[in-house]
């Protein structure tokens, strides 16, 4: 995993150590959180002036955790002033950077809550104008949704006070990034994310400075409109915001099938994707679509028709796209055999020391944590925190299985008392371990549980893929599914979906123009220019 490394020079605030700390916690958390962490385009990051960072919300605690691991530099970040007021979260949000907002709704004082609103924004729009660099959530809070909420004014409010005072000392603007965050599935463990870093958004001149109070509220009320308005769209755009869940899942399988097309049209192996080119797979899906819609609805509806079909038919059928596109033209023994070897290799792997040490420090605090989220469930948590008390429950109760784990077996190590002990005592060499200091054996083994189970996921991981071609390899065998007829109907719909998109300039393109700040994708999408004989 690359991280990006943190801006130097004038200008730039210093991460101190208590940052740099946390960072790494959280850098480690979603390490082992996510199997795959792709960081896309952070080249765009200015390399100069502040920076307000903007995102969707779809997944609580890990979205702003997934950033502050992800992007460069000493960030902060607005949160909901009463989550510091929660025990362990409060601490944790704060020394990560966060500094909390309060919002009139949440409070019974609705002019005194906005007063200290105004102070708060004016107090972190002097740390962008500064140089600082700050995440904003605009949509207020987190959501299950398929689509982006509407976007408040809070980071045009503060991205206007910003620029103001950047203005007025002489500095280089503050500018708004949007970020797009993409999860195959952020609550459950070991899926996949990608972080990807859009251009910066540009925005007309902010408002000159007026005698007249009235006239220049008008003004700026004017300019933090156009500029939330903007924003709401370009989050649409950086998470490929639709309208129901029905049709983002329909996007990315048809994704799916698109590239399978290329990769067969390129002579190359097929080979499973990165993530972040499965977003872009499906950002180019989602802009076509789109642009025939408008154009040719006909056509589209056709198409969106027939691909459900299909889809409907493989979920019936417990297959997926990937399961018809990898299947081989032959099935030989041989193939058979090495993929059978392969997974009892990988199996025996799964029996050495390091899973059962992953086993002994993980599996207590892995338990309790599942059966934390169960009563959580029971008791109506929304799905949406879903991930973020997962978190939350884990960097609680593993660590205090950790020191249980590793003052019991130091104790059964180096205590004259423990039978382990007296075993030891039995050979020379072994009974050089009980001489080691006791405060040495416990750092040791404590360390050791989150070691062993980073590497045991490797391990499994392995497994996991080996054991999946097996049941692929299986189902290949079945002649029920009637391979011929998916093979044949899917290629087919495939071969349409490329073709209709090579006549198109879509992302990704080398002739594709990002479309302007406040404009979708669909905006930019071309016809391609037939090339005259």
């Amino acid at each position: 995993m690359r991280w990006p490394k943190d801006p130097s020079g004038k200008g730039h605030p210093k991460t101190n150590r208590i940052y740099r700390i946390l960072r790494r916690l959280s850098r480690s958390i979603v390490s082992i959180w996510f199997r795959e962490i792709n960081i896309v385009d952070d080249e765009n990051i200015p390399p100069e002036g502040g920076v307000i960072f903007i995102s969707w919300h779809p997944s609580g605690l890990i979205d702003p955790m997934l950033m502050h691991a992800s992007l460069p530099g000493k960030l902060s970040m607005i949160a909901k002033h009463t989550l510091f007021k929660v025990p362990i979260l409060g601490r944790l949000i704060r020394g990560a950077g966060a500094v909390p907002i309060e919002r009139s709704q949440d409070s019974t004082d609705k002019q005194g809550s906005k007063n200290r609103n105004q102070q708060q924004l004016d107090s972190v729009a002097s740390v962008v104008a500064d140089g600082g660099r700050l995440i904003i959530f605009p949509e207020g809070k987190t959501h299950t949704d398929s689509t982006v909420k509407r976007a408040r004014s809070g980071a045009a409010r503060i991205l206007l006070a910003a620029r103001r005072k950047a203005e007025l000392e002489g500095k280089p603007l503050p500018q708004l990034v949007p970020v797009g965050l993409h999860y195959s599935e952020s609550s459950t463990f070991r899926e996949r994310a990608a972080v990807i870093v859009e251009r910066v958004m540009q925005f007309n001149p902010i408002p000159k400075r007026t005698d007249d109070e009235e006239e220049q509220d008008r003004l700026d009320r004017a300019w933090v409109s156009e500029v939330t308005d903007a924003i709401g769209i370009e989050l649409q755009r950086a998470s490929l915001s639709k309208t129901t869940w029905r049709e983002r899942t329909l996007i990315w399988k048809s994704r799916s099938l698109a590239y399978a097309e290329k990769i067969r049209q390129s002579g190359s192996k097929l080979v499973k994707p990165t993530y972040a080119e499965s977003v872009l797979g499906a950002r180019r899906v989602r802009a076509g679509w789109e642009y025939l819609a408008l154009n040719n609805p006909s056509m589209t509806t056709k198409m969106v028709q027939e691909c459900e079909h299909h889809f409907e038919e493989l979920e019936q059928r417990n297959l997926t796209p990937l399961d018809v596109d990898a299947r081989p033209d032959r099935l030989t023994r041989i193939g058979s055999l090495k993929l059978s070897i392969s997974w009892a290799w990988s199996a025996v792997w799964m029996l050495g020391l390091i899973s059962w040490s992953a086993v002994f420090g993980n599996l207590v605090p892995y338990r309790a944590n599942v059966t934390t989220i169960k009563i959580m469930k029971k008791r109506g948590a929304d799905q949406s925190i879903i991930g973020t008390l997962k978190v939350i429950s884990a960097v609680i109760f593993f660590p205090l299985w950790w020191i249980v784990a590793s003052s019991a077996l130091t104790w059964m190590l180096l205590s004259s008392a423990s039978p382990v002990n007296e075993f030891l005592q039995l050979h020379w060499l072994l009974a050089m371990l009980t001489e080691l200091p006791f405060w040495f054996v416990f750092i040791l083994l404590f360390f050791w549980w989150p070691t062993s189970a980073k590497l045991h996921l490797r391990l499994y991981a392995r497994l996991v893929v080996k054991s999946r071609q097996l049941q692929r390899w299986k189902a290949w065998k079945d002649d029920e599914h009637n391979w011929d007829e998916l093979v044949q109907r899917q290629r087919l719909l495939a071969g349409r979906l490329v073709g209709l998109g090579g006549d198109l300039i879509l992302p990704g393109d080398p002739d594709w123009v990002d479309p302007p700040a406040g404009k979708d994708d669909v905006e930019s999408v071309k016809k391609r220019q037939t090339p005259t004989v």
